[in-house]
């Protein structure tokens, strides 16, 4: 893979965004991270055995995602 080096590092910065117990959001993934596949990157969290919620928010008629780690 020609990426595969800067997608672990945003995958690994992803899931340490999460451990802190905050949530993100694909804006957030954005800014913070230069990502812009958040949901992919959430999808192999999960594969990995992550468990991961999911809320959908509607802002200003618009929907996303925010995602947050559960806690054990």
């Amino acid at each position: 893979m020609l990426n595969a080096g800067r997608y672990t590092s945003q995958q690994t910065n992803i899931l340490e965004h999460l451990k802190r117990g905050v949530e993100i959001t694909p804006l957030d993934a954005l800014e913070q991270y230069g990502c812009f596949r958040l949901a992919a990157v959430i999808f192999n969290l999960r594969a990995d055995g992550h468990k991961i919620k999911t809320k959908k928010i509607t802002r200003k008629g618009k929907t996303f995602a925010s995602y947050k780690l559960e806690q054990k």
